[in-house]
C-alpha cells in the first residue's frame, strides 16, 4: 500500500489512515499522501501493462492494497470511437469512455471498489452511503460480492429504475423525504454514530481516489498520450477534480507524453452551483436542486471549488446546460453513436456542444467524453422518441401501402 498519510488538502495538516473525511484541523477535505519519488523508480508502462485488465492494474496509486483475489472488479472499460458524432459536432476526433461497462453500469464502481477494500482494511462490516441512484447500486452490489452489509440513503422520490436496481442486491433502503442534501447530512451524522463505512463520508478520501483511474485508462488506451480534451459531468466536483489530478501524477512519473488535458464539465440548470461560480470568479454558493438529471443533483457540492479550480488551471470551463437539451443530447448521442448514457451523459454532451460553438474544440481536437451512467436507468428524457408506426400483419399492405407513403 503506497500511501502514507492522509493530509488535508487547505492547510496540509497530516492523519493517519482511518475512516476520517475531514481534516480536525480546518475541516478540509483530506487526501491520501505518496511517495512519489519512489513510485517513479518503480510504476513503469511495462509494469502497469502486466497488471489485471481492471482499476488494480494502478494498484501502486492508489490508497489501498489490492485485493488477492479481486472481485467484481471495474475498471478498462472500453474507449470507443465516436466519427460520426465527432462530425455532426465538427470536432476532429472524439472518443466516448464507456464507464457503462463497468458491474453496476456507472462509474462508481470504481470508486465504490477502493472504498470497500479500505472499510475491509478497517474491519468495517457494513458498507453505506447518501445517492442519487448510481452509487447505491454500486455499494449494494459491492457488499453483496465481498459478503458485507449494505444500507444506502436515498431521495424518496427517486427513479424507480435506480432503486430497483440497487435493491435487486438486497441492500437496507432507506427512502429519506428530502432531496440529496438531506441524505448527505444524514449520512454525515450517522457517520459519527455508527460503526459503518460510509463511503463518500469518512471514506470519502480513499473513495474520490478510485475517480483517477478514469485518467489512467484514457491514457494508457491512447497509447500513453494525452487527448486535448476530456468532457466530464459534474455533481460534487470530486470526478472532475480527481479526473485533472490522475493526469498530473501521470506528468508526475513521466509516463505520458503531451500536456495535460483541457476540462470541460456540465451541469444542468436545474442545478448548477460550480457552473454559476466558473462564469461568475466566485465561491460556489449552495442551493435548491431542481433538476432531471438527479445524478447530478447535489445542490451542495462538497469539491465545487476544487472543480472550478480545475477548470482555470487546465484552460478550460464548466457549462450550464438547459434542461430540456438534456433528452435532446441523449438521443443524439445514442442515434449517432449505439450508445445510451443516461440523463448525466447528456448534461456531459451539452457542455461539449458549448465548448464548440464558443470556438473552444473544434476541427483539430482530438476529445474524450465521459460516459458515467447507462441510459436504460433514466429513459424518461427521451419517450419523446418512441413513436411506432402501426400496422396489419399483411406483407402486401406494408410493401404497397406503408413503405409507398413514407
Amino acid at each position: 500500500m503506497p500511501a502514507l498519510s492522509l493530509a488535508c488538502r487547505i492547510c496540509a495538516t497530516e492523519h493517519e489512515l482511518v475512516a476520517t473525511g475531514t481534516c480536525s484541523n480546518c475541516f478540509g477535505p483530506l487526501d491520501p499522501v505518496y511517495d512519489w519519488d519512489a513510485l517513479r523508480g518503480t510504476v513503469s508502462r511495462e509494469s502497469i501493462a502486466a497488471g489485471p485488465p481492471s482499476i488494480w492494474r494502478y494498484a501502486d496509486l492508489l490508497p489501498v492494497a489490492a485485493p488477492k483475489e479481486p472481485r467484481l472488479a471495474p475498471g478498462m472499460t472500453p474507449l470507443q470511437p465516436a466519427p460520426r458524432l465527432a462530425a455532426e459536432l465538427g470536432i476532429g476526433e472524439l472518443w466516448l469512455k464507456l464507464d457503462t461497462a463497468n458491474p453496476t453500469h456507472s462509474f462508481k464502481d470504481r470508486v465504490v471498489a477502493v472504498a470497500a477494500r479500505k472499510a475491509q482494511e478497517l474491519g468495517l462490516e457494513t458498507l453505506s452511503c447518501s445517492s442519487t441512484g448510481n452509487l447505491a447500486g454500486a455499494v449494494a452490489a459491492r457488499a453483496a460480492a465481498e459478503g458485507l452489509e449494505a444500507a444506502v440513503f436515498v431521495p424518496a422520490d427517486l427513479e424507480p429504475e435506480k432503486l430497483l436496481a440497487a435493491a435487486a442486491y438486497g441492500p437496507t433502503i432507506y427512502a429519506v423525504n428530502g432531496h440529496y442534501d438531506h441524505c448527505s447530512r444524514l449520512s454525515v451524522e450517522l457517520s459519527f454514530e455508527l460503526p459503518w463505512g460510509f463511503v463518500n463520508v469518512n471514506l470519502r478520501s480513499y473513495y474520490a481516489e478510485g475517480s483517477k483511474t478514469i485518467a489512467y485508462e484514457i491514457a494508457e488506451q491512447l497509447g500513453w498520450e494525452t487527448p486535448d480534451a476530456v468532457v466530464a459531468p459534474v455533481a460534487s466536483g470530486a470526478l472532475y477534480h480527481k479526473v485533472g489530478q490522475g493526469f498530473d501524477e501521470l506528468h508526475a512519473l513521466g509516463l505520458v507524453d503531451g500536456p495535460t488535458p483541457r476540462l470541460f464539465g456540465g451541469q444542468a440548470e436545474g442545478c448548477c452551483p460550480v457552473a454559476t461560480a466558473f462564469e461568475s470568479g466566485a465561491r460556489v454558493t449552495p442551493v435548491r436542486p431542481d433538476s432531471i438529471a438527479r445524478s447530478l443533483a447535489i445542490g451542495n457540492p462538497a469539491d465545487g471549488d476544487f472543480a472550478v479550480a480545475t477548470a482555470r488551471a487546465t484552460g478550460g470551463s464548466i457549462y450550464a446546460v438547459a434542461e430540456e437539451a438534456i433528452g435532446e443530447n441523449m438521443a443524439l448521442l445514442a442515434q449517432t453513436t449505439g450508445v445510451f448514457g443516461e440523463t448525466a451523459t447528456g448534461v456531459t454532451l451539452g457542455a461539449l456542444r458549448r465548448a464548440v460553438a464558443n470556438g473552444e474544440l473544434g476541427a483539430r481536437s482530438r476529445v474524450v467524453l465521459l460516459v458515467t451512467g447507462d441510459g436504460l436507468k433514466t429513459p424518461g428524457p427521451v419517450a419523446h422518441t418512441y413513436n411506432p408506426v402501426l400496422i396489419e400483419a399483411d406483407a402486401d399492405a406494408f410493401v404497397d401501402e406503408v413503405l409507398a407513403v413514407a
